[in-house]
């Protein structure tokens, strides 16, 4: 399943919710909106980070305009075996492998047999950590 997106209001944001921005799924770090003028509309102000890059990404749109909002699947999965930076991983409900990158915080407690949490964000999947 590829992620998903749906829409929501730019007005009814705040600083941690996830946004796509130039097809990037981000966090928002901080929004900021003007009053209307004579005869517009509140605009809004939005700074957000990616997840996945860190780079920091900022738009200015009509607070009653829409953005898109990522559905972030949170999903289990057990590694079967470990090369280099990466872990191949079996899904704990389609059974589907593929590989995942492992994250330097991570590199010591990823073993074969563990099993690890993974989040599925637009057509990227992330590992996250790891239970015990």
């Amino acid at each position: 399943m590829e992620g998903e997106i749906k829409l929501s209001s730019v007005g009814g944001l705040k600083k941690g919710n996830w946004v796509v921005i130039d097809g990037v799924a981000c966090i928002v770090k901080d929004t900021q909106t003007s009053r209307p003028g004579k005869h517009g509309h509140a605009k809004v102000r939005l700074s957000a980070s990616g997840i996945l890059d860190g780079k920091t990404r900022v738009i200015t749109m009509p607070g009653h305009d829409n953005i898109e909002v990522p559905i972030i699947d949170k999903r289990n999965a057990q590694v079967l075996s470990i090369a280099g930076n990466d872990a191949n991983v079996m899904d704990s409900e389609t059974y589907e492998t593929f590989d995942l990158e492992i994250p330097d915080e991570l590199k010591d407690s990823c073993v074969e047999g563990s099993t690890v949490v993974y989040w599925i964000i637009l057509k990227d999947k992330v590992m996250k950590q790891i239970k015990e």
